[in-house]
């Protein structure tokens, strides 16, 4: 799937959805409420982060499900075994940048994902699942849609019949207003896409795949152990 390119769009646009995208919307809405209801019954606290939750799917759209905290990945295993998964597309250890907390990807399908952090998350790193626009099951079940940046840099804001599409480059200030989030986040994101677009990165800094034998607790250590960033970063911020 190739990278979304920040979008430098002047006027704001009305989209208005068809049958056809409500009936995604829906479907893709009942797929993670299954999910989430399977973690919830292990008192697993999760949401669901971008285009999902503000609605402006498309047939390419990912599921992308995000446990907020540290938790057991034996625990969040077992949940999705009792939904008939005994088995994963992949899981991997992720990394954005040498400074980034590292995160566990299970992959049930290719574009249906649980994250979760192996070491404490700074408020920004917090704050960047608002600024894309992130829902808890509850307000999943209600419908509910919420705005956010998406990675085009265009703030969608939903609407009854579909969602306004706005710039967020240079309205910084107006977008952390509207999101609810500081002005750090929305500065940062728009620092980060728009150099990824300029020097064609995709961001990510480490990646390692998981044999079936292997457990991300098990591999999180074998990584303390040699890189000294993940240490220093272990020591600032804690486990």
């Amino acid at each position: 799937m190739p990278v979304e390119k920040p979008k430098y769009v002047v006027d704001v646009v009305e989209v208005v959805y068809d049958e056809r995208h409500w009936s995604l919307f829906q479907s893709m809405q009942d797929k993670a409420i299954s999910i989430m209801e399977s973690l919830a019954e292990h008192k697993i606290r999760s949401m669901v982060h971008g285009s999902l939750a503000r609605g402006d799917v498309s047939p390419t759209s990912d599921i992308d499900i995000v446990v907020p905290y540290e938790v057991s990945s034996f625990i969040v295993e077992t949940s999705l075994g009792y939904m008939g998964y005994d088995s994963f597309f992949s899981r991997m250890i992720v990394q954005a940048t040498p400074k980034s907390v590292l995160k566990a990807h299970i992959y049930l399908e290719p574009e249906v994902s649980i994250s979760f952090p192996l070491m404490k998350m700074t408020e920004l790193e917090y704050e960047f699942y608002k600024f894309g626009g992130s829902l808890e099951l509850d307000e999943l079940r209600e419908k509910k849609r919420v705005p956010g940046v998406d990675k085009q840099l265009i703030l969608i804001e939903p609407t009854e019949t579909g969602h306004r599409e706005s710039p967020v480059v240079g309205k910084e200030s107006v977008v952390a207003k509207k999101l609810g989030v500081s002005l750090s986040i929305v500065k940062e994101r728009v620092r980060v896409l728009t150099r990824r677009d300029q020097v064609g990165r995709t961001g990510v800094y480490f990646k390692r795949e998981l044999a079936p034998f292997e457990g991300f607790e098990e591999v999180f250590n074998e990584i303390l152990a040699r890189d000294p960033a993940i240490k220093r970063r272990l020591k600032k911020y804690g486990k």
